[in-house]
């Protein structure tokens, strides 16, 4: 007795055009998104020393210095004087010659002297990019 075999009707319209158009599209996109190396980093070659040269830095974070009412100054929330506020922004200029930023968060009821007094700082450290934050709102 010989057995038939009946071909299915739907491996017989399954069709792998789609398929292979997804496939193809993720190739491109991996491709396309992937970083590729430099062709000057595969030439190994050794650099010049300078006496002036800086090592380079990752993105500095800003300093926030925040000031209460009563005048006393705060940095990453501990009590600081102006002296050693001083030293950590000379510390911080050394690390981050070029950008180093500074964000000053004064009370409003803070007296306008210890606020410049900081702001000098800043100027004597070398630091000219330092904001004062307000906010946008009625007055209490």
């Amino acid at each position: 007795m010989a057995v038939e075999i009946k071909k299915s009707t739907v491996a017989g319209t399954l069709s792998l055009t789609p398929l292979i158009d997804v496939v193809f599209l993720l190739l491109i996109f991996f491709l396309v998104t992937s970083e590729f190396e430099e062709q000057e980093r595969r030439i190994d070659i050794a650099l010049p020393t300078a006496t002036s040269a800086v090592p380079m830095t990752s993105k500095p974070r800003e300093i926030v210095i925040d000031i209460n009412p009563a005048g006393t100054i705060y940095v990453g929330g501990q009590e600081t004087t102006l002296d050693a506020l001083q030293e950590l922004l000379k510390n911080a200029v050394a690390a981050n010659p070029i950008s180093q930023t500074v964000v000053i968060r004064a009370d409003r009821a803070t007296a306008f002297q210890p606020v410049v007094s900081v702001m000098d700082a800043c100027n004597r450290t070398g630091i000219s990019d330092y904001s004062v934050t307000t906010t946008d709102g009625p007055d209490q």
